[in-house]
C-alpha cells in the first residue's frame, strides 16, 4: 500500500469521526427545540420499527416548542409511546391531531451535566483519531519493512500523518467549544 493510500483512508475515516460527533451532538437537547432531537427515535409502524421522521412532520414553530404531525392518525398513540420510552426526557403533549413537545428551560445544573457529557463525547472522538493515526503508522511501518518506501519517506509520512490527527484533533475541540457555548448560553 503507498503512502498516498494509506493517508487518504485514514484522513476520509478522521472526517466520518467528525461527522459521528456532530450526528452525536445534534441529538443533545441545548435548552433548543431542532428536529434532531428525535433522530434516534424509533416508532412501530405495523410491526416495523421506523424513524419518527419517516411517519410524521416535524417542524419548529418557536425556539422551545417542537410540533410532530403524523402522516396516519392512527400514528398519534405509537408516536406518544415512543416518545416517552426515548431518552430524550420531554413529555408529548397530543391534541388528537398533532403531537407538541415542549422543552424546558435548562437548569444550571443540568447545563453543567450536558458539557460533561460533550466533552467526554470529544474524547471519545478524539482517541478514535489517535488509534486511526497508530494504525496508519503501522501500515507505514509495515511498507517500510517491505521494502515499499524508504526509511526518509516513511519518517516524512509519519510526520504528516501527525499533522493531519493535529488537524482533526483542533477541528474536534471546535465543534466542542461551539456546542459547549451553545448549552451555557442563557
Amino acid at each position: 500500500m503507498t503512502v498516498k493510500e494509506i493517508y487518504m483512508m485514514h484522513e476520509e475515516k478522521m472526517k466520518k469521526a467528525l461527522d459521528v460527533l456532530r450526528k452525536e451532538y445534534g441529538t443533545l437537547r441545548a435548552g433548543r427545540a431542532t428536529p434532531s432531537l428525535l433522530d434516534k427515535i424509533m416508532v412501530d409502524y405495523y410491526g416495523t420499527p421506523t424513524l419518527v421522521n419517516q411517519v410524521a412532520n416535524i417542524s419548529v414553530p418557536e425556539p422551545r416548542m417542537i410540533v410532530i404531525q403524523p402522516w396516519e392518525k392512527t400514528m398519534l398513540g405509537p408516536l406518544e409511546k415512543a416518545i416517552l420510552k426515548s431518552d430524550i426526557g420531554l413529555s408529548p403533549n397530543s391534541d388528537g391531531v398533532v403531537i407538541r413537545l415542549s422543552i424546558p428551560q435548562l437548569t444550571q445544573e443540568r447545563r453543567t451535566e450536558l458539557v460533561k457529557v460533550v466533552h467526554k463525547k470529544a474524547e471519545e472522538e478524539r482517541v478514535a483519531i489517535r488509534n486511526l493515526r497508530r494504525d496508519a503508522n503501522d501500515a507505514i511501518k509495515k511498507s517500510e519493512k517491505e521494502k515499499v518506501i524508504s526509511e526518509d519517506e516513511a519518517k516524512k509520512a509519519q510526520e504528516e500523518m501527525q499533522k493531519l490527527t493535529d488537524k482533526y484533533i483542533k477541528e474536534i475541540d471546535k465543534i466542542m467549544a461551539a456546542k459547549e457555548k451553545e448549552i451555557m448560553e442563557v
